[in-house]
């Protein structure tokens, strides 16, 4: 049976319960353990597939084409596993789920009540996780603070777990502010105190604290925070605020929280192997030179909702040990009268990430211009591949009222078209083409070279596709298609080989980078930019 690891939040939302779930994942990893990854969120919708990224930042995608939120890729990008359905549960998947069994009358004409029904459901998710991973440890994280109404259908949950499998199968993490008061310079505990008070009155008692401070705090403090929270004293953990995130797996590891788990769940204390965790930290802190990356979107104001495309920019780089630099260009502001030359005069490369949506759409369309006229390194994603198809058929097929029937249902060229089996789908969420599909890479071309095999497994979340009767008219022009879905036909990467470095591709690669494996089409382009 799998041991399960809890992770809730107290006092303030932003503490970073996503990273302390995925430190303490890496950890238990290291010293031999099969782990697994999960996160509640308490929000009704179903998933953030339909939410605006200004709001809630990028959507994630997993393998087997769930949207999720995005500590999912914290997660993966720091365990090196590929998570799944079941690793994010929202209150919309939950309630839909019981009122469904509700209409096919599963429960047998009893009063449907959030205890049993809705603590059941939660617990069959968690229970699920274990038993489909196949884990020795699954960890678990519950979106939003102690306190919020929204979480304490999940917080009764979990003490039901408590209570059913023992402590022995259980641990939970509190994660927690200490903050430091302006005037005085103290640590004050009592923020703390009162949020461990409010998760004991709903019946759990946490067995770590883990205590966001801005420097290690000294004995007193958590003797006092000891005995206030009946906490063990070596079970309080510092989470000290430091210049690079690697560093903070380190940090729990030192205070020695994996081994506070495993003597909880009586499993044997493994030797941990971290050689390769340390050796990424070193790179990080000794980056020499920098390569500056235009980002040319339209919800730059949130940069997490381009989260997974900044990190897979910044894997790239430790590559060739060079600092990234990220210029959010506001892809509305390129649709002004301004001088593009003064505008990307300082960028070594540009890249133009997925979307929905017609506004900024031709703000890309000349910063992708931009980059094809003038040789500078080009990288597009999803949106950005269609965009770069639409505007070489303009500009270098003459098709001048070529478009998307995304952004103009009525054009005459609809380079990029719905999908024929999307053509019927009324509603949005969950619909897309999501998920991993294989791409069969054409030898001689970039795309060959960069991944070194003929196919490739990659995940995808979008609606349109390349209208395949432009295909020869655009070749003949010399755009390549180096990539596509041999099943369906459909367009997966293209690009201009006469071009210093230009490629795109249909679907997102991003979600596959991790910081000890940069992704291929990354470190193709940030290696190009670096020359430039």
């Amino acid at each position: 049976m799998a041991k399960y690891v809890f992770v809730t939040g107290g006092v303030v939302s932003g503490l970073g319960k996503g990273i302390t779930a995925s430190s303490l994942a890496l950890l238990l990893k290291s010293r031999g353990y099969k782990v697994f990854m999960q996160k509640f969120d308490p929000y009704f919708n179903v998933d953030p597939g339909t939410m605006n990224p200004i709001q809630h930042g990028e959507v994630y995608v997993t393998y087997d084409g769930c949207e999720t939120d995005l500590d999912l890729g914290h997660y993966e990008r720091f365990i090196d596993e590929e998570l799944n359905y079941t690793s994010n549960i929202t209150s919309g998947k939950i309630f839909s789920s019981v009122i469904e069994k509700e209409r096919r009358g599963e429960y047998l004409g009893s009063t449907v009540q959030m205890i049993p029904h809705i603590t059941n459901e939660i617990k069959n998710k968690v229970f699920e996780a274990g038993h489909s991973s196949g884990a020795d440890i699954v960890i678990t994280e519950i979106g939003g603070t102690v306190g919020d109404i929204e979480s304490q259908p999940y917080i009764e949950t979990l003490r039901q777990i408590q209570y059913e499998l023992g402590r022995e199968n259980t641990f939970f993490v509190h994660c927690t502010l200490i903050p430091l008061l302006f005037g005085s310079d103290e640590l004050k505990t009592k923020p703390t105190q009162n949020s461990v008070k409010d998760l004991r009155n709903m019946g759990i008692t946490p067995d770590a604290l883990v205590c966001r401070v801005p420097y290690p705090t000294e004995d007193k403090l958590k003797n006092k925070l000891s005995l206030f929270c009946s906490v063990p004293k070596e079970n309080i953990i510092d989470s000290v605020d430091v210049g690079n995130i690697y560093d903070i797996p380190i940090n729990y590891y030192n205070q020695h929280i994996d081994e506070i788990i495993l003597k909880q769940f009586g499993l044997p204390i493994r030797k941990a192997d971290l050689a390769y965790w340390r050796d990424l930290i070193n790179t990080v802190d000794n980056l020499k030179d920098e390569v500056k990356i235009a980002l040319v979107g339209k919800y730059v104001e949130l940069h997490d909702a381009y989260l997974s495309v900044h990190e897979a920019l910044v894997h790239a780089g430790y590559v060739y040990n060079k600092k990234v630099i990220v210029d959010w260009v506001d892809s509305e502001e390129l649709e002004k009268d301004i001088d593009l030359k003064e505008r990307f005069k300082d960028i070594d490369g540009i890249l133009v990430p997925g979307g929905f949506g017609n506004r900024g759409i031709e703000g890309k369309i000349k910063a992708i211009n931009y980059a094809r006229v003038n040789n500078i390194p080009f990288l597009g994603i999803c949106l950005g591949m269609q965009l770069a198809v639409i505007e070489f058929a303009r500009n270098v097929c003459k098709l001048e009222d070529a478009n998307s029937t995304e952004f103009d249902p009525t054009c005459k060229n609809p380079i990029i078209d719905l999908m024929a089996d999307q053509k019927s789908i009324i509603n949005k969420g969950g619909t897309l083409r999501l998920g991993n599909y294989a791409c069969e890479l054409k030898k001689g071309t970039l795309a060959y070279k960069d991944y070194k095999q003929d196919t490739i497994l990659e995940r995808h979340r979008h609606r349109y596709e390349f209208n395949n009767d432009y295909k020869e008219l655009l070749e003949k022009k010399g755009m390549v298609f180096s990539g596509k879905n041999v099943q369906a036909d459909l367009v997966e990467i293209i690009e201009l080989p006469g071009h210093k470095h230009f490629i795109a591709s249909q679907f997102h690669p991003e979600f596959k980078s991790r910081p000890t494996k940069a992704h291929p089409l990354f470190m193709s382009f940030i290696k190009a930019s670096i020359g430039k």
